[in-house]
C-alpha cells in the first residue's frame, strides 16, 4: 500500500511543473521501491523478451550497443541516456525472423518536448505463434496464442557538455494460453560522450520491476541486467570499436553440468586429475561470458559494414563436435533517399539464424517548407 500511495502522489504531479526529476522518481520509486535485486540468468526470470534486440544494427553488433552516440533511436531504446537531439521526430521500425518461427520487433518515435527534454516512445512485441492444444488423450481442444508485449516511455537530460542521464518506464503484457500477466519495469542509464576523442561510455540498468500479476499464483522475478560499455572510433581508419559486458550483476555466468562432470570423474579421469577439474577457476572464461565485441566500419557517410562476436552466445549454444559460426553475428546499413536501411544476421547454432531488418526516417524531412 505504501507504495501504491507513492505512486498516486506522483501521479497528481501538475504537468507544468513535470521535470526530470519527477520523471526519474517515478521510475525509481514506483519500480525500484518494490523490487528486490537479485542475480537472475537464465530460465530464472518472466519477461525474458525483454533482452531481445529487434534493432538490425545492434544485432549485427553481438547484441549490445549501448555506448554510441548517433542519430539512432533504436539505440535509445536500449539506453534511454543515449536519447539526443539529433534523434527528434525520428520514426524507426523493427521486425526480426527468430527461431523456429517465432518472431519479435519494435517500433520507436523520439521527439523534443519543450521544457521537458528528448523524450521517446515505442512498443516492442514479440509472438511466439498460434498453437493446437490437445488434452490428456491427444484429442486436440482448438487453437490458441502465445505473445508478449511492452509499451515504454523514455526521457533523457544532459547533466553537462559530457554527461547524460536517461530512464524508459515500460508497461508489460503476456499472454499464453488462456494464462496472463502483466508488470511493470524501468531502465536507468548515465552515459559519458567525449566528442573530440570519438569516445562514448556508458552504464544501463535494465527491467528493474516486478510483476504486478502472475501467470498462476507464484509471483515470477524480472530479467535485471546491469550492463557497461564502451565505444571508440578510431582517428585514421573508419572504424568503431565497441566493447560491452552484459549481467554485470552476477560474476559466475558458467553452466556446469553436474552429470556430466559426475560421469567424467568417474570413468574416465583418476583422482587427480578429477581434482584438477573442480578447482579450476576459470577466470578469464567467466570474464568472457560477459563480453560483447562490435565493429562498424564506417566506409561512407551512407553506408557502413558491421560485425559482432557474443561469447557466451557461442559458448552456450554451440556443437560441440562443429561450432561453425555460433556466436557470430554481421549486417550493414545505407541510407536511400530519406530512410536509413539495416540487416543483420546473427547465428546462434548451426542450424539457427536469426534475420532482423530495419527502417527510420525522420519525419519532418518529408515536411515542405512554406514559400516566403
Amino acid at each position: 500500500m505504501q507504495n501504491i500511495y507513492l505512486i498516486c502522489n506522483l501521479m497528481t504531479l501538475k504537468f507544468p511543473n513535470f521535470n526530470f526529476k519527477h520523471f526519474i522518481s517515478f521510475a525509481l520509486i514506483a519500480v525500484g521501491s518494490i523490487v528486490t535485486m537479485q542475480a537472475q540468468v537464465g530460465g530464472k526470470s518472466t519477461y525474458n523478451f525483454l533482452l531481445l534486440q529487434p534493432s538490425a544494427r545492434i544485432s549485427s553488433l553481438g547484441g549490445n550497443l549501448i555506448a554510441v552516440k548517433d542519430n539512432d533511436v533504436n539505440l535509445a531504446a536500449q539506453n534511454p541516456s543515449l536519447l539526443n537531439e539529433t534523434m527528434n521526430n525520428t520514426l524507426a521500425m523493427n521486425f526480426s525472423s527468430y527461431l523456429v518461427g517465432v518472431k519479435f520487433g519494435s517500433l520507436a518515435y523520439a521527439h523534443q518536448v519543450k521544457k521537458l527534454g528528448m523524450m521517446q516512445a515505442g512498443i516492442h512485441y514479440i509472438s511466439y505463434g498460434d498453437f493446437k492444444g490437445t488434452d490428456a488423450t491427444s484429442t486436440e481442444t482448438g487453437s490458441f496464442y502465445a505473445g508478449e508485449q511492452a509499451l515504454y516511455l523514455g526521457l533523457s537530460k544532459p547533466i553537462d557538455s559530457s554527461f547524460t542521464i536517461g530512464a524508459n518506464v515500460k508497461a508489460i503484457y503476456s499472454v499464453l494460453e488462456h494464462y496472463k500477466s502483466y508488470g511493470v519495469a524501468a531502465d536507468v542509464g548515465v552515459t559519458y560522450y567525449n566528442a573530440p576523442k570519438n569516445f562514448t561510455a556508458a552504464l544501463v540498468v535494465k527491467n528493474l520491476g516486478r510483476q504486478l500479476k502472475s501467470y498462476t499464483n507464484v509471483k515470477e522475478k524480472l530479467p535485471l541486467d546491469i550492463q557497461a560499455a564502451l565505444s571508440v572510433r578510431l582517428k585514421h581508419v573508419p572504424l568503431r570499436l565497441s566493447l560491452a559486458g552484459e549481467h554485470l550483476e552476477k560474476w559466475n555466468l558458467r553452466y556446469v553440468d553436474s552429470v556430466a562432470i559426475k560421469a567424467s570423474q568417474s570413468n574416465l579421469l583418476g583422482t587427480a586429475d578429477a581434482s584438477q577439474t573442480k578447482n579450476k577457476s576459470y577466470f578469464l572464461d567467466k570474464i568472457m561470458l560477459h563480453t560483447v565485441i562490435g565493429a562498424e566500419f564506417l566506409i561512407t557517410k551512407n553506408f557502413n559494414v558491421r560485425a559482432g562476436f557474443n561469447y557466451r552466445r557461442r559458448k552456450e549454444l554451440k556443437e560441440e563436435s562443429r561450432a561453425g559460426i555460433a556466436g557470430f553475428s554481421f549486417g550493414a546499413g545505407i541510407k536511400i533517399y530519406k530512410f536509413q536501411i539495416s540487416y543483420g544476421v546473427a547465428s546462434y547454432h548451426l542450424g539457427a539464424l536469426s534475420n532482423t531488418f530495419s527502417i527510420s526516417t525522420r519525419l519532418s524531412d518529408f515536411m515542405t517548407k512554406a514559400t516566403p
